[in-house]
């Protein structure tokens, strides 16, 4: 066996399900409610935005779920992505642990993004729409549903986080070639971006905004649907495929993982690398500390409160009961874009209120320290939102040091930062800056959050 593990199994390899874990968990998730009578949602309510196949999925509780033949054949342009073995990462530390990272920078759009952004666009093809609205924070997500949207001929409309599209100009410009249109919000394109420009016309945007914009947008037309690219439950599903390709690598490299880290926004490359592994442990396996990492300055899982919240600023879309940080709230503008979202994934945050992950927060410039010594021993540069995960991966690796054992690791290097460059030259030039939330506004947001009588 090599040293460094690298398998891209054959096509027969390519896992031909997406993980459940709503089959295994002991406490069913709580139910999603209308927004105006307060009552489980039904199909109907999910219908102007999602087709119908993505709405069963959301639902299910079957534990596997097929993977489209035609969205495999797209798959396997980068799939199965690499898994590595960080032997000079755990040299430089002086660590008895084994670290192994699941590289998802293969991707067309350098991230994990495309996992989930292919089969939503499959699936409206085949439901006959020909357009699709989302929004992007540091635009992995946008890029990735403006390519799967020119592989399967959509239309894509992107509204970009007004603080990430003034940072992140070659996301933007990634988008533009692929065919998609790419706007800054809040914009004047929406009632609901207009509404927060007549308050405040240099607001940096916040992921909550941007997708109140691309709801509106979908809600106009019968021929648009909307695009999440985390959060909901088919979301985290479709990123499972992560976690069962590195389950079937390391069976190859003989190792099991001890601990499981990933960083955390909205929780779909978490859930992607932890979930599979999770479910294995619920049937009876293995029990794994699994470790979500997040930015301290949006720290829905540290500081959020569990209650049912709008995803959107407008409250445009249905209440989900998840860990947030209240939807009005607007994180500072620090790099990781993709982590500066209100809210965690319902799935996560139950799995959380469950006692079955473990959460922590780290500053910018202690991410940033992590990304840089990680790139310096293993030769690739993580992309902001990635760092949190390096970071949280070596403070592990750190602590086998210290206890003189010796531990597997996995963690997901979700992205590469190589559209994220600036943040890399403000980090060196001694420009970037720890930023903290605003402690009052946090408190007026969760103040704000609807007033929801739970069943017994």
């Amino acid at each position: 066996m090599s040293d460094t593990v690298k398998y891209v199994l054959e096509e027969s390899r390519i896992p031909k399900t997406w993980y459940n874990i709503q089959a295994d968990l002991p406490k069913p998730l709580p139910p999603v409610l209308h927004p105006g009578t307060h009552k489980p949602i039904g199909p109907d309510d999910l219908a102007p935005l999602f087709p119908l196949e993505l709405i069963l999925q959301e639902v299910s509780t079957e534990r596997e779920i097929d993977i489209p033949g035609p969205v495999r054949d797209v798959y396997r342009q980068w799939r199965p992505s690499p898994l590595y073995r960080a032997r000079r990462l755990e040299a430089a530390l002086g660590t008895p642990a084994r670290i192994y990272y699941k590289y998802e920078g293969v991707s067309p759009s350098g991230s994990h993004k495309p996992n989930t952004a292919i089969p939503q666009a499959f699936y409206n093809r085949e439901a006959g729409i020909k357009r699709l609205s989302t929004e992007t924070g540091a635009g992995q997500w946008g890029s990735s549903l403006s390519f799967a949207g020119r592989v399967f001929g959509l239309e894509v409309q992107v509204f970009m986080v007004r603080v990430s599209y003034n940072q992140k100009p070659y996301r933007r410009a990634l988008m533009e070639t692929y065919g998609a249109r790419c706007i800054a919000s809040p914009s004047n394109e929406t009632n609901s971006g207009r509404a927060i420009l007549a308050k405040s016309p240099d607001h940096p945007g916040s992921l909550g905004i941007a997708i109140s914009e691309a709801v509106e947008i979908a809600a106009q037309r019968d021929d648009t649907k909307y695009a999440l690219g985390s959060v909901l439950n088919h979301v985290l599903m479709h990123q499972t495929i992560i976690g069962t390709e590195a389950m079937a690598q390391l069976e190859m490299a003989n190792d099991y993982p001890d601990v499981i880290v990933g960083c955390t926004g909205g929780g779909s490359n978490f859930a992607g690398i932890a979930f599979p592994f999770l479910g294995a442990q619920l049937r009876g396996g293995k029990k794994v500390r699994i470790v979500a990492v997040e930015p301290a300055a949006c720290p829905s899982l540290t500081r959020g409160r569990y209650a049912y919240d709008f995803g959107d600023t407008a409250h445009l879309t249905p209440l989900t009961k998840m860990h947030t940080l209240g939807s009005t709230f607007t994180p500072p503008g620090f790099h990781a874009g993709g982590l500066r979202y209100h809210g965690m994934a319902p799935l996560v945050s139950h799995v959380k209120e469950l006692g079955l992950i473990e959460a922590v927060g780290y500053k910018q410039l202690q991410c940033f320290d992590a990304g840089v010594q990680f790139a310096r021993a293993e030769g690739i540069v993580p992309a902001p939102e990635a760092n949190h995960a390096v970071k949280g991966a070596i403070d592990e690796a750190i602590r086998c040091r210290e206890e003189g054992v010796s531990r597997a690791i996995l963690f997901n290097l979700c992205g590469h930062g190589h559209f994220d460059m600036q943040a890399y030259i403000d980090y060196f030039g001694g420009k970037l800056k720890d930023l903290d939330y605003d402690e009052a506004e946090l408190a007026m947001a969760l103040a704000g959050l609807p007033s929801v009588k739970e069943a017994a």
